[in-house]
């Protein structure tokens, strides 16, 4: 029987993908590490929606950042070592049709607005959060090792596919969005 608890990290070490071990506090597993917090926020954003076309959106590109995930876990002299599964290059076009089709539904943005709105919005605006930290935590990790630039584009066009994805939760949910209006 296999157990999840392997003692390695005790230390506050971690391994790598193809070998190697590392700080937990290193860039690399900073930035893997906040991949696997917003997967796991969208994880929690699918059980909030009610929406399936939504939800199998995200199921699918909880998928992808599995395959990102490993690629940021592999350190870039030992992914000949490693087998990785394919990046999605293609999703992040795939994301631009599915932004214009929610902002088609929704109707353009006219003002800013505050995260919120129904369950199923917040969710995703925290999503977005979530994804933009990853975002710099990966922009950080590529300022000292190579990362595929494909895996920025990814991450820069997913936030904002969960900007307009909460505003369409919330607009299939009748739930009005709630402008922001600055003190004067």
């Amino acid at each position: 029987m296999s157990r999840i608890y392997t003692r390695t990290g005790d230390r506050g070490e971690t391994g790598l993908f193809g070998g190697g071990r590392v700080p937990k506090w290193s860039p690399r597993v900073v930035a893997y590490g906040e991949l696997d917090e917003l997967n796991a926020v969208l994880g929690w954003a699918v059980i909030k929606l009610g929406d399936r076309e939504i939800s199998s959106r995200l199921v699918e590109l909880q998928s992808d950042l599995f395959a990102i995930g490993a690629h940021l876990a592999t350190p870039p002299g030992a992914r000949t070592r490693a087998h990785l599964p394919d990046l999605p290059r293609a999703r992040p076009a795939e994301m631009e049709g599915m932004i214009d089709s929610a902002e088609e539904e929704v109707g353009p943005l006219s003002a800013f607005i505050l995260p919120g709105g129904s369950e199923a919005g917040a969710a995703l605006h925290l999503a977005r959060t979530v994804c933009r930290r990853a975002e710099r935590a990966v922009v950080e990790l590529a300022r000292e090792d190579e990362v595929d630039p494909d895996i920025l584009i990814y991450l820069n066009r997913l936030s904002d596919l969960l900007f307009e994805l909460a505003r369409l939760a919330n607009h299939r949910a009748g739930v009005a969005e709630t402008p922001w209006q600055p003190e004067r």
